[in-house]
């Protein structure tokens, strides 16, 4: 069990991840990278990750958070288990230190986790200033790009990379959280993930999208709240078994397992309660887990995917049949 840590600036709980049935020395002699990794999800994966053996490079835009994040990471460790690098990922220069100081420490990456996004970016189209857009896709599309032109290559030079994008939902369906802007850069950077997963076929790295659905840890506190998001959010997705959102060290859990089970998911793009489900994570009250199946989409299909959405002639063909 990894020694419980407090922080007087992260909102965290304590990590053991054994009873999910993860190993605790699974990533050992592995490196990862996670962007956005100071707060919610993103600390939840840097975390996890450590607590299954990875070395871990803790990149954020915050300087204090991303300090104390790395702190917290080497106290529930080891001394030299995390560091903290401040990058914006969508600025190059800002990567390539980001590249330098993690090959400095750690001589390569083998995990990299997309996650950095500005989640105050979730208005609507008619709402917002095309800057929001901008900034957007900057993070998200941008950000990836740079990210995967640093770190990829030396991946496919030894054979072994796994590249996930933390992604969501393609479009603003009410009442799902992320406005038309947040969700246009997500889609970007996932169109970008899948393709990079076509390129990379065969080389030992895989690329897939993992979209964390229901794991959050927000409070009023919380300086890094989405605005005008109030709290009675937390009942549309309460997920069974958990008191509100899903936690991000168990969602953390999930990405752990992902990264062991990376070639098995090149190209796909799945949802947080996949891993749970094939994990056979321990819900509290799996009675009353929803269990939803949906069908695959080919390599050929997803291709195509945006080129087929809606009820297009059909639906009217069958109103004037």
């Amino acid at each position: 069990m990894s020694t419980p840590a407090t922080s007087a600036i992260l909102n965290i709980e304590p990590i053991d991840l054994l009873y999910t049935g993860l190993e605790k020395e699974a990533l050992k002699g592995k490196v990862a990278l996670v962007t956005g990794a100071a707060s919610n999800i993103g600390l939840g994966y840097a975390r996890a990750l450590a607590w299954a053996g990875a070395k871990v490079v803790v990149s954020d835009i915050s300087e204090e958070a991303g300090n104390e994040a790395a702190r917290v990471i080497n106290a529930e460790n080891s001394a030299d288990t995390a560091i903290f690098v401040k990058a914006d990922v969508s600025s190059e220069a800002d990567i390539n230190n980001l590249a330098e100081k993690a090959f400095e420490k750690f001589d390569k990456v083998d995990i990299l986790v997309n996650n950095a996004m500005n989640m105050r970016l979730n208005g609507s189209i008619l709402n917002s200033p095309v800057s929001d857009l901008d900034q957007s896709y900057f993070i998200s599309g941008r950000g990836v790009m740079l990210a995967a032109k640093a770190f990829v290559p030396g991946m496919i030079e030894r054979k072994y990379g796994v590249v996930i994008f933390s992604g969501t939902q393609f479009h603003y369906h009410p009442p799902m959280i992320g406005g038309a802007i947040y969700t246009a850069g997500k889609a970007a950077a996932s169109s970008l993930i899948m393709s990079l997963a076509n390129e990379v076929k065969g080389t030992g790295v895989s690329a897939f999208c993992l979209t964390p659905a229901g794991v959050n840890r927000f409070d009023s506190a919380n300086p890094r709240r989405p605005a005008n998001r109030p709290d009675v959010d937390r009942a549309k997705f309460k997920m069974p078994g958990f008191d509100g959102f899903i936690p991000p060290e168990a969602g953390g859990a999930g990405l752990v397992y992902c990264v062991l089970n990376a070639e098995k998911l090149n190209g796909s793009g799945i949802i947080m309660n996949d891993a749970f489900d094939a994990m056979n994570f321990p819900f509290p009250n799996p009675e009353t887990a929803v269990r939803t199946k949906l069908r695959r989409l080919s390599d050929f299909e997803l291709t195509m995917a945006l080129c087929n959405m809606g009820p297009g002639f059909e639906e009217q063909n069958a109103i004037n049949g």
